[in-house]
């Protein structure tokens, strides 16, 4: 009897591999090799994104450019829109003051002629 708790094998058979051996065996190897293949493809991975990282550093100057540019051009558009704006204002401004410059002459005038005949 066997103290391992498994069946005794035949002894032919006690160097040759099961069949369950061989299928893990070559199981084994290929998840080695599917490995390696997974580890070659992340380097070639890594040196494409450094690549890519090295040529986006290389235009950080231009981008500082275009966002000057950009800066410039907005502060500009914004005195642009505030002085369209003010003088929006001020039209809108001078038209009201008319209409109240109206009114107010009309009540003048409609108060005078009350006094008038008083």
């Amino acid at each position: 009897m066997s103290t391992s708790g498994q069946a005794p094998r035949p002894q032919s058979s006690a160097n040759a591999p099961t069949y369950f051996e061989q299928q893990r065996e070559e199981l084994v190897k290929e998840i080695a090799l599917s490995l390696e293949q997974v580890l070659q493809n992340i380097n070639r991975l890594n040196r494409n994104l450094e690549s890519v990282i090295t040529v986006g550093n290389e235009f950080s100057s231009v981008e500082a450019l275009w966002s000057q540019f950009e800066t410039v051009m907005g502060n500009n558009n914004e005195n642009q829109h505030a002085d369209e704006n003010a003088q929006n204002d001020d039209d809108r401004e001078h038209a009201e003051g008319v209409h109240e410059d109206d009114d107010e002459k009309v009540k003048r005038e409609e108060e005078d002629e009350e006094v008038r005949r008083g």
